[in-house]
C-alpha cells in the first residue's frame, strides 16, 4: 500500500480542513447526559447539512460513498481541529451503522441509517451482562417468540447513554436449549418500548454517569428487528466487534497522536524542580521519544488495515492488534501527562479524568486478555488455550 494521498484525496483534505476550520463548535462540551445529547445530535446533524457525515457510507443511506482512506483523512482531520468527541453519537457511526450495512434488510436499512448520519436518533448497545461481559457467549437475556414478536426478559450493564438512547443493538439467546454460541439473535430494540427500564450506574466521583444497566420486563419487539437470521446473532455480533475493535477506534488513534505532539510541546516549555525544562529530564526525553514512533507505528497499521479492509466487507480479526496497541498508547500517554502536570494531577481536571479513563481502554470493547487471545488464534493460527 502506497501511503502518499492521490491529488483527488489531497483536495479532499485541504476542502476539509477549511470546512472544520469554519464548523467546529468551540463552545464548551456539556458533561450532563440530556446536555451531551442535544450537543452531539446538533453536531452530528451540521456535518450531514455539510456534506461530511458518513465518508464511506452508500450513498443511497446519506453518505458520500468514499473511500476508507478519505474516511481516515476525515478522522485526522477532525482530530488536528479540536472537533468534539462522538459520545452519544458513537455506537450508531461506527459499529451499528456498519453492521446494518452489512447484514440487514433493505427495509432496516432505509429506516435507520439515514436517521443516524443526520442526528436524529441515538444508539447504544446490549451486549454485556452481569453475568457475561468478556464471555459474551455465556449471555442468558432471553427471548421467546410469540407469533410475530419477541418477548425479552433479562438485564444488560455497562450500556452507555442508554438513558438517552432511541435504539439499542441487543445481543439476546432465542433458543432456550442452547449453549454458548448458538441461538443467539441480534436485535433493534426500541428503547422506549413498554417494559425497558434504565438505571445508571452510579460513579465514584459523583459526575453524571452515562453508564447504566438496562432492564427488559416481557419487552415485546417485532420479529422483523431481527438483524440477519433468528439464531444468526453470534456471526451479527462478531461483525459488531469487528467494527467497534477495528474502524470505530481510528479516530480515537488520531486524537492520541495528535495529544502525543501536544506532549512534547508541553515537555519542552514546561520546567521541572530545578528550572530546566522537562523534555530535558532523560527518562521523560525517552518516554516520550518512544511513544511518538509508537503513534507512528499505529498509524502505518491503521493504513494497513485500510488496505486491507477495502477489499472485504468487514474488519477482520486483526483489528484486535490495533485496540491492544491503542490501549497501551492511551495508558502511557495518560502518564506522562500526569508526570507533565506535577501538583495540578492531584486535582479533577479534565485532565485527570481522561488519565483514569485510559484505565477503561483496556477492558471497554473487550479486555487485553479477550483481544490476545483473538490474536492469538484467529490471526496467528495458534491452537486455543483453555
Amino acid at each position: 500500500m502506497h501511503l502518499d494521498l492521490t491529488p483527488q484525496e489531497r483536495l479532499f483534505r485541504e476542502e476539509l480542513r477549511d470546512w472544520l476550520a469554519a464548523h467546529v463548535p468551540r463552545e464548551t462540551p456539556p458533561k450532563d447526559r440530556f446536555g451531551i445529547r442535544a450537543f452531539d445530535m446538533a453536531w452530528q446533524r451540521i456535518q450531514y447539512d455539510g456534506g461530511w457525515a458518513g465518508i464511506a457510507w452508500p450513498k443511497e443511506y446519506g453518505g458520500r460513498g468514499l473511500s476508507l482512506v478519505e474516511q481516515v483523512i476525515w478522522y485526522e482531520e477532525a482530530a488536528r481541529a479540536d472537533a468534539p468527541d462522538a459520545r452519544c453519537a458513537f455506537v450508531g457511526l461506527y459499529h451499528g451503522g456498519p453492521t446494518l450495512i452489512v447484514n440487514a434488510t433493505e427495509e432496516q436499512k432505509a429506516f435507520h441509517l439515514p436517521k443516524i448520519l443526520k442526528g436524529e436518533t441515538v444508539w447504544c448497545q446490549g451486549f454485556s451482562e452481569p453475568g457475561a461481559g468478556s464471555d459474551l457467549a455465556g449471555l442468558s437475556t432471553r427471548a421467546e417468540i410469540d407469533g410475530d414478536e419477541l418477548v425479552v426478559t433479562g438485564s444488560k450493564i455497562w450500556t452507555s447513554y442508554a438513558q438517552v438512547a432511541d435504539y439499542q443493538e441487543l445481543l439476546l439467546r432465542t433458543d432456550p436449549q442452547s449453549r454458548r454460541h448458538g441461538g443467539l439473535s441480534w436485535v433493534i430494540c426500541d428503547m422506549r418500548a413498554p417494559g425497558v427500564s434504565v438505571r445508571p450506574v452510579p460513579m465514584s466521583n459523583g459526575w453524571d454517569s452515562h453508564l447504566n444497566q438496562v432492564f427488559y420486563d416481557e419487552v415485546r419487539l417485532p420479529l422483523a428487528n431481527v438483524v440477519g437470521e433468528v439464531g444468526g446473532g453470534w456471526k451479527v455480533a462478531m461483525s459488531t466487534l469487528s467494527f467497534e475493535r477495528g474502524t470505530a477506534f481510528t479516530a480515537r488513534q488520531m486524537q492520541i497522536a495528535k495529544w502525543v505532539d501536544d506532549l512534547i510541546e508541553r515537555a519542552r516549555t514546561r520546567t521541572g524542580p530545578d528550572g530546566r525544562p522537562a523534555f530535558g529530564d532523560d527518562e521523560i526525553g525517552r518516554r516520550l521519544a518512544r511513544l511518538r514512533a509508537e503513534t507512528a507505528a499505529l498509524r502505518a497499521m491503521t493504513f494497513a488495515a485500510v488496505a486491507r479492509n477495502e477489499r472485504r466487507q468487514q474488519p477482520g480479526p486483526d483489528g484486535s492488534m490495533l485496540k491492544i496497541h491503542l490501549a497501551r498508547l492511551s495508558k502511557e500517554a495518560n502518564q506522562i501527562a500526569r508526570r507533565l502536570m506535577g501538583v495540578d494531577a492531584l486535582l479533577m481536571t479534565d485532565e485527570m479524568e481522561e488519565h483514569l479513563y485510559g484505565f477503561a481502554a483496556t477492558v471497554g470493547g473487550g479486555t487485553d486478555e479477550i483481544q490476545h487471545n483473538i490474536v492469538a488464534e484467529r490471526v496467528l493460527g495458534l491452537p486455543k488455550s483453555y
